[in-house]
């Protein structure tokens, strides 16, 4: 099975959410499971470096006319030695700031065009214009930015094309962009219509990808459902509910072999998943490095977070009084809405023994966090998946969360009958309001002083498993289910 797996971020080349994570150890299992992979991004300085990327594999031309030619370089995934190949373009890709903002955090002004072009070249790779001879199968898009590439197939009507899966990481991040680049992208104008490009007067590639993808999937069962309804859809309810049958929720999983307590070079004192006692000394490092008081008996509640409202960071700060009235710590690392960083830095100030925040993103104090943390904060108003608990779990820190999406799927509640079985593996509130989740807290604070019941907590939360293997298998299912003819050009618009 040859797939094509293009993607805008991938650990541990570029990252800036759990996008990069799973684009970069689900390629791993895929390939541990028999396919023959190769990853597409655009060649960020950054990623180049980190890939290897030297040898040219293709030359791209200038295909949407920018006046800068593009070629396609070739590296490995480190660790994995998995293949990518990386969009060399350095007057589209070669600048200062992240993958979609600049350094002060406002879009980059030609975002259509650099991920038109990531689009662009997944579609060209497809076809007999491909600048290689390697075909693949399945083209396996995900989110936003590589939502035009199933579009291009259709607009060339490529015969004997791949089949297509599109997997929305995130439906709130939808790619718009106004209506006249859609000719400037080298997109037919009557592909511009509510039956395709169109939405709500602008060009979206997420719609794009939903709309001509022959499958969709997202990162859990109960986000599956969630996106159909007017709630969580993002006005792209409609268009999902009519695409129900290809339609599928596939929980994403963690990589053990980066989220690992036993072997995690971040950590001042790696230790096996459930050595309390080890553990607690990564507590008291922990809380030398951020300034908070030296305590044990403190629970230690961390936040590994953007920080805006869809996670929930403003009931944080609503409930922060009560959290610290009831003697426990919080530990954020995290960046994301200015209001909300400010937010937590007052905090910090106000309360330095108790509140420590750390703003913008740090993968190796993300590491210590979790390797010393007691309960971690996720109040989400809605969470596709989530990778956050899946590493928590491992590492023995206990969710305190909101009943959504992934989180729904993966976290059983703590009460008297899932303490009894072995269960309990976090703290759930159903309702998202301060008060719901001050209940939760109170609750983990509560069970947290009563040590022989908070071992079974524990205990359940390390013997989760959610590694990639079984995830990767459901989605080599998929794709046999769309190559081989099945499927293809289902998109008739």
């Amino acid at each position: 099975m040859r797939v094509l797996f293009a993607s805008s971020e991938v650990f541990p080349l570029i990252k800036t959410g759990g996008l990069a994570d799973v684009s970069g150890a689900l390629p791993a299992a895929l390939a541990e499971a028999g396919a023959d992979l190769r990853v597409l991004l655009p060649g960020y300085p950054e990623a180049m470096d980190k890939a290897g990327a030297k040898r040219e594999v293709g030359a791209l031309g200038d295909p949407l006319n920018i006046g800068a030619s593009a070629t396609l370089v070739a590296g490995k995934l480190p660790d994995s030695n998995v293949p990518v190949w990386l969009i060399d373009c350095p007057a589209l890709y070669d600048r200062a700031g992240g993958p979609y903002q600049d350094s002060q955090g406002r879009d980059w002004p030609d975002n259509a065009l650099r991920f038109g072009l990531l689009s662009r070249v997944a579609a060209q790779l497809c076809t007999d214009g491909s600048p290689n001879k390697w075909r693949p199968h399945v083209l396996h898009c995900n989110d936003w930015q590589t939502g035009l590439a199933p579009a291009y197939l259709h607009a060339w009507e490529v015969q004997n094309r791949p089949g297509t899966a599109f997997t929305i990481h995130n439906i709130a991040y939808q790619g718009q962009f106004p209506a006249e680049m859609v000719g400037r992208l080298g997109l037919p104008p009557e592909m511009y219509a509510m039956d395709g490009l169109e939405y709500y007067d602008s060009l979206s590639f997420l719609k794009a990808g939903l709309f001509y993808s022959d499958k969709l999937t997202t990162v859990s069962p109960r986000y599956a459902k969630e996106i159909q309804t007017a709630a969580f859809g993002c006005g792209i309810e409609g268009l999902l509910a009519k695409r129900s049958d290809d339609l599928v929720g596939i929980l994403n999983g963690a990589d053990y072999g980066v989220w690992n307590p036993t072997a995690d070079t971040h950590l001042a004192f790696p230790f096996k998943p459930g050595d309390l006692a080890a553990k607690a000394k990564n507590k008291a490092a922990l809380q030398a490095e951020l300034g908070l008081t030296p305590n044990s008996d403190a629970p230690l509640m961390v936040i590994v977070s953007r920080l805006n409202d869809h996670k929930g960071m403003d009931l944080v700060l609503a409930v922060l009084p009560a959290i610290l009235a009831m003697g426990a710590q919080v530990a954020l690392v995290g960046t994301g809405d200015r209001p909300l960083e400010d937010g937590f830095r007052a905090a910090a100030a106000a309360h330095p023994s108790q509140v420590a925040a750390r703003i913008g993103y740090s993968e190796e104090l993300a590491h210590r966090m979790m390797g010393a943390g007691d309960m971690l904060l996720m109040p989400s108003r809605f969470e596709p998946c989530g990778l956050t608990q899946f590493y928590a779990f491992r590492y023995g820190v206990v969710p305190v969360a909101h009943a959504t999406g992934g989180l729904a799927d993966t976290l059983v509640d703590t009460g008297y009958d899932t303490l009894m079985t072995g269960t309990a593996n976090g703290f759930v509130f159903e309702h998202c309001n301060a008060g719901a989740f001050r209940w939760a807290v109170e609750r983990a604070v509560g069970l947290y002083a009563k040590k022989d019941q908070w071992k079974k907590i524990v205990k359940s939360c390390v013997a989760q498993d959610f590694s990639w293997g079984r995830s990767a298998k459901r989605y080599l299912d998929l794709y046999k289910s769309i190559s081989n003819g099945n499927g293809k050009g289902r998109r008739k618009a």
